[in-house]
């Protein structure tokens, strides 16, 4: 009997954090695991006790990896149907306060053995190699699809010395990706665009907002008023998530939508500014702390708004609309692939705004069809998935296969190609401590420390910092 092809899913968070690298990794794990065919293992951080303090909401802490991984499998049980048999393993981060990111300790590819060693899928994959030093992941796996989620230029810009940040950040991540990833997803052309990188959307939605949907459905189809609330706007509560555009369109519209009453639900760090500015507004809109989209207390919301330019593919979105919900968003490449649904308003200036939103309050959503349900569901995001990675293809023939040794113990020559040489160039230049804390990278983040190999059963490294070039 053939071994199962074995699928390992790198990410950059987890539960209990909810943000999309975190919960569109685990649903993406389960779903590929679903039929079987195939051995799926989600890869997700480990924070130490001081650093899941200044991520985890609510006070929630673990005290092992086990305990945390309990949690996750408890939190996806209660949202889907079925049981989905895949396996999670840790690897140890570290918090970046500044970067509000967890970021890898260490040879974070060492998780997977040698012998597992088939795909790699790695969500967010210029963050996992920013500062990767270890074996090249292409040499260890036989392909390596890197999933584009973020708009890490966009967010970038708006700091301070931004369009020069932007600049070094845009090659950085080109060539970090290139010499780590066989085939580049890119979720939306939000994103920064990369050499022979394919356009899709393989995220779908939390199977708990379609049921919503459905019930909103059969309201509507015995007459009853399904929404009986207005407009609101949830997400982390930070400028650049959207507020600073919905806020400036209702300052600079007040007289036109007057009797406009929105309520904004969020937590961030810009909190207060938010409730400042939007208490300066003549329109009634109220602030609420963050809360679960799936809360009941959203259920009842005929239109969502969202004018956000820095998502790449808003997951409050595709909610809104599974719950069978109107969007008023942005005419922009986040927001391509909701333009298919009749419930997606796009507006191209404060006007179309204006219209929009009008237009939604004063009419009822269409309901969803079966086909435009699954569209959004994770078994279509799966498929396609499957589709543009050529999943079913690597099962069919094998793929060239190189050593996995370490750059440390390799010869270097000079007249390798360009990308070998490059990748060897990243080796060395994340090698160095100077060197790393220079480019951002957390202080000590070369190897794990004592405390994180003791909480994950790792050896403790020993020997050098630093790598041995060797040029024989």
């Amino acid at each position: 009997m053939d071994r199962k092809q074995h699928i390992a899913v790198f990410t950059t968070a987890s539960l209990p954090w909810m943000t999309g690298t975190a919960v569109n990794p685990l649903f993406r794990a389960a779903y590929l695991a679903k039929d079987g065919e195939r051995k799926i293992t989600l890869v997700i951080p480990w924070l130490s006790l001081k650093d899941q303090k200044l991520v985890y909401p609510n006070i929630t802490t673990f005290s092992s990896p086990s305990e945390q991984e309990s949690y996750i499998r408890k939190w996806l049980e209660e949202r889907i149907a079925f049981v989905s048999g895949f396996d999670i393993r840790f690897y140890p981060g570290k918090f970046a306060v500044d970067k509000r990111s967890i970021l890898p300790v260490g040879d974070i590819s060492e998780i997977i053995p040698d012998e597992e060693a088939d795909i790699a899928v790695l969500d967010e994959p210029e963050h996992l190699t920013w500062f990767h030093h270890g074996k090249r992941w292409k040499n260890k796996f036989r392909l390596v699809i890197g999933v584009i989620h973020t708009n890490y230029l966009e967010y970038v810009k708006r700091e301070k010395n931004g369009l020069f940040q932007a600049f070094l950040l845009k090659y950085v991540n080109s060539w970090v990706v290139s010499i780590y990833c066989h085939k580049v997803i890119r979720l939306s052309a939000a994103t920064q665009d990369y050499p022979q990188s394919i356009i899709c959307n393989v995220h779908g939605v939390n199977p708990m907002f379609l049921e919503v949907g459905k019930k909103k459905f059969e309201q509507q189809q015995s007459g009853d008023q399904a929404f009986t609330k207005g407009a609101y706007y949830i997400g982390k509560m930070v400028w650049s998530k959207g507020y600073e555009e919905l806020l400036k369109l209702l300052r600079d519209h007040q007289e036109e939508l007057a009797d406009l009453e929105v309520d904004l639900y969020g937590n961030g760090e810009d909190s207060d500014k938010v409730k400042v500015a939007a208490k300066k507004l003549k329109l009634m809109v109220r602030v609420h702390p963050g809360c679960d989209h799936a809360d009941p207390l959203f259920h009842d919301y005929k239109v969502f708004l969202n004018p956000s330019t820095t998502d790449v593919v808003c997951t409050t979105t595709t909610e809104a609309l599974a719950m069978g919900k109107i969007v008023v968003c942005a005419n922009h490449p986040s927001n391509d692939f909701f333009k298919q649904f009749p419930n997606c308003r796009i507006y191209n200036d404060g006007k179309g705004f204006i219209e929009a939103t009008r237009k939604a309050l004063s009419e009822e959503p269409a309901p969803l069809t079966d086909a435009q349900r699954y569209e959004l569901s994770w078994e279509a995001a799966t498929e396609r998935f499957l589709r543009v990675s050529e999943l079913n293809q690597v099962c069919r023939k094998e793929m060239e296969k190189t050593s996995s040794n370490n750059f440390s113990s390799m010869s270097i020559n000079l007249w390798k190609n360009m990308e070998d040489t490059s990748a060897y160039v990243h080796y060395v230049a994340s090698g160095f401590e100077t060197t790393r804390r220079a480019f951002g990278a957390i202080p000590g983040s070369l190897h794990p420390d004592e405390e994180q190999c003791n909480e994950l059963g790792l050896a403790t490294p020993v020997g050098r910092e630093e790598p041995i070039i060797t040029t024989d």
